[in-house]
């Protein structure tokens, strides 16, 4: 295992080094070897090193291309944390995948619109840092470009929206309980799903100012929603319970679907239940009422890119 890990540390330094000059190599076959479970990883970029876990299958063959889901903390999270709290790791054992949960800087993210927190305030080019890790992880294991993945709780569900927008490298996205804080002049041709509670009161769906310390005071989830919404057909909607899906249809195969669930606050729906955390902060429960982390999967693996 020590070997696996040094040779991934090796691979990761080489990707770092050319996104640092600008210069790409020329492909190469995937790594045989990588750290199975879960490991701490880190790079360089613009001369500040950055963090992440990554969680590979044990059970993940050496030469079968896969699926990477970039998972993305919320304010005030860690990638440890999301990792703890959602589910994706036994999701990437069922269904044969990897995982990445990138830090934020002093555990936010700079989305734009001057948020959040000190990444917000220095304008932290956070887009940049997870395509590095996404070519540090593709470098090293057998990813399928076509099939890589972001999700995001929160600020992390905001930095999903800017990678929809900046970035190329995604085939879908799916934000939860975030919305889109700033411009976004030339929304990327993604799939793209939105889950949010309708009494999330931290970053309200109705695009009201937020109760949190943020005081996150961004748009409409439903003004986000139709950057992407635009070509697309009009939304076929079915209600279950207290939960509503809205599809629309897109060229090239894309589709746009917004999920509200009716009194779901501002958590990851089916997320662990920490019901003492809960009381002591006045943090609002998981729904139970959808398991954010299977629907999430579903939709990204009938939309690869």
């Amino acid at each position: 295992m020590p070997g696996m890990v040094n040779r991934l540390g090796a691979l990761i330094g080489m990707a770092t080094l050319l996104l640092a000059t600008g210069c790409r190599a020329d492909p190469e076959p995937p790594a045989t070897e990588a750290p199975r479970g879960s490991s701490a990883q880190s790079l360089t970029v613009a001369g500040v090193e950055r963090t992440y876990r990554l969680y590979v299958p044990p059970a993940l063959a050496d030469d079968t291309p896969v699926a990477l889901v970039v998972m993305m903390h919320g304010g005030f999270g860690t990638g440890q944390q999301a990792e703890d709290a959602y589910g994706w790791n036994a999701k990437a054992d069922a269904a044969g995948f990897v995982v990445a949960y990138p830090d934020g800087v002093n555990r936010a993210w700079s989305v734009g619109g001057g948020c959040c927190g000190h990444p917000g305030r220095q304008g932290t080019n956070d887009v940049t840092v997870i395509e590095a890790i996404v070519d540090a992880i593709m470098a090293a294991l057998p990813v399928d470009p076509a099939r890589v993945y972001a999700t995001g709780m929160s600020n992390g569900a905001m930095m999903s929206y800017r990678l929809a927008c900046d970035s190329t490298r995604f085939a879908a996205v799916a934000p939860v309980a975030g919305t889109l804080m700033a411009d976004c002049p030339a929304p990327k041709p993604v799939s793209l799903l939105h889950i949010h509670g309708l009494a999330d009161d931290n970053v309200p769906f109705d695009g009201r100012p937020g109760t949190g310390f943020a005081k996150v005071d961004g748009p409409p989830v439903a003004t986000s929603i139709d950057l992407w919404r635009a070509p697309c057909a009009a939304p076929t909607e079915t209600t279950a319970g207290p939960v509503t899906t809205a599809k629309s249809a897109c060229p090239g195969k894309r589709e746009v679907t917004l999920t509200t669930i009716a009194g779901a606050g501002h958590q990851w729906p089916g997320g662990e239940s920490k019901p003492v955390l809960e009381k002591a902060m006045g943090i609002d429960p998981p729904s139970t009422a959808l398991d954010a982390t299977a629907v999430i999967w579903d939709f990204f693996a009938d939309h690869p890119g």
